[in-house]
């Protein structure tokens, strides 16, 4: 009777030992693998699926090595502006992923909202946070007759082509024409003196000088569509995830860097607005982001929408190299709506850990914050709000913030000369 006794809690040990030993192996064991959706959805947000970017039908120059030289040195160049101290770059820095970190961006004056990162922007239809603008080209020329931005105006720019970037403009464009008669500063922006002088200029007069003004900005344009984002961690784990590499998927990434992942290819809901390699859908969402105290009300694409359709410069315009079977994308947009209300463009997430603060007017300053308004979702402070409370735990959304991280990557020029 004692040996069995014996028998049976020598027995009792081992299973005990086995076990743990297999509740040790289970917490120690991968996570199941992916599933064929869950592989499929992370394919498709992998860079190695973004398609060669398209020629942009409305800019001619678009993809002329010559062109982008010359729209780099202007990218830099502070005399493009009404007190020689603002360039493209001073809100667009390279070394901050071409923004600038700041809850408003700064030209001349303070603008109402905050920049937007360049790299891949190229692959978009609409500009700005609320698509007022439907190409690279006319969105660079933007800022440059605004009065808080650049601040300049058309005739100025003109000139400064003329005194310093004659041979290379020429060389892509053509000749320019006699400017010595024209005013120094005159074109159709706030200044009362410049507007005063562009409105005495002909007709003619007028068109030469925004011919060269909008060849400015598609120069401006086949620089900018050569910035692009690269693989980040994240694209390296997807690739061992489709390449079959357990053991390159277990180093890549930390356990709650894949947790994160997991959220946000599911729970989270964050691919309705951020998803395509790029992480972004290009589109307008109202995700219920609070008014910034102290500015003007802004209605997003309400305005942008309506913006775009009288815009001097769009697809449709006699400035643009396009044809009209080519502006598909302004001619169906819809352009009116309850549903437009502070709607705003949704930016990419790549390379988002390293440029907050957050939303058009750089509301949140930390993606915690960012991920506790989408966890909460709060009530619209106008329009409707898409987003739903996620109801995720603290560790959670850790884990998300985690993953965010993995989408930092390199920006480099493509498709050089």
């Amino acid at each position: 009777m004692k040996a069995q006794s014996s028998k049976f809690i020598l027995m009792l040990v081992i299973a005990v030992i086995v076990l743990a030993g297999g509740a040790s192996a289970y917490l120690l064991w991968p996570r199941p693998a992916w599933s064929e959706g869950e592989i499929a959805t992370l394919r498709s947000l992998w860079i190695g699926t973004l398609p060669p970017l398209a020629p942009d039908a409305s800019n001619r120059y678009g993809d002329d090595p010559a062109a982008a030289a010359l729209g780099e040195r202007i990218f830099f160049d502070v005399r493009f502006s009404s007190n020689g101290e603002v360039a493209c770059a001073t809100c667009h820095l390279p070394q901050l992923g071409y923004q600038d970190s700041k809850q408003l961006s700064e030209g001349v004056g303070i603008s109402n909202r905050r920049s937007m990162p360049i790299a891949g922007t190229a692959y978009s239809p609409w500009f700005f946070w609320d698509g007022r603008k439907d190409s690279l080209w006319a969105q660079a020329l933007g800022p440059l007759e605004n009065p808080v931005e650049h601040g300049g105006d058309r005739t100025q720019y003109a000139h400064l082509i003329a005194q310093h970037y004659r041979e290379e403009y020429e060389t892509i464009f053509g000749p320019l024409p006699d400017l010595s008669d024209l005013p120094a500063n005159a074109g159709p922006v706030a200044d009362a003196e410049a507007r005063a002088a562009w409105d005495a200029m002909s007709e003619q007069n007028r068109q030469t000088v925004t011919r060269i003004y909008t060849n400015l900005g598609k120069a401006l344009a086949a620089y900018e569509r050569r910035i692009m984002p690269t693989a980040s961690r994240f694209d390296t784990y997807v690739e061992a995830v489709l390449n079959g590499d357990t053991e390159a998927m277990e180093t890549i990434l930390t356990a709650d860097e894949v947790a994160g992942m997991r959220l946000f290819i599911g729970r989270a809901n964050c691919l309705q607005c951020h998803n395509g390699p790029l992480l972004t859908d290009n589109h307008f969402h109202n995700t219920g982001v609070p008014a910034a105290a102290g500015l003007p009300e802004d209605t997003g694409r309400t305005l942008g929408a309506q913006q775009v359709l009288a815009d001097e410069f769009n697809c449709l315009s006699p400035y643009s190299d396009a044809m009209p079977e080519d502006c598909g994308e302004l001619r169906f947009m819809v352009a009116e709506g309850h549903e437009l209300e502070r709607q705003f463009k949704a930016p990419s997430l790549r390379n988002v850990a390293e440029r907050a603060p957050y939303m058009h007017a750089g509301q949140f300053d930390t993606l915690d914050r960012v991920l506790a308004h989408y966890n909460a979702a709060p009530t619209a402070p106008a329009g409707h709000s898409e987003v739903e409370p996620l109801q995720l735990s603290e560790t959670e959304l850790d884990q998300l913030v985690a993953f965010l991280h993995t989408l930092s990557g390199p920006i480099q020029m493509t498709y050089d000369e």
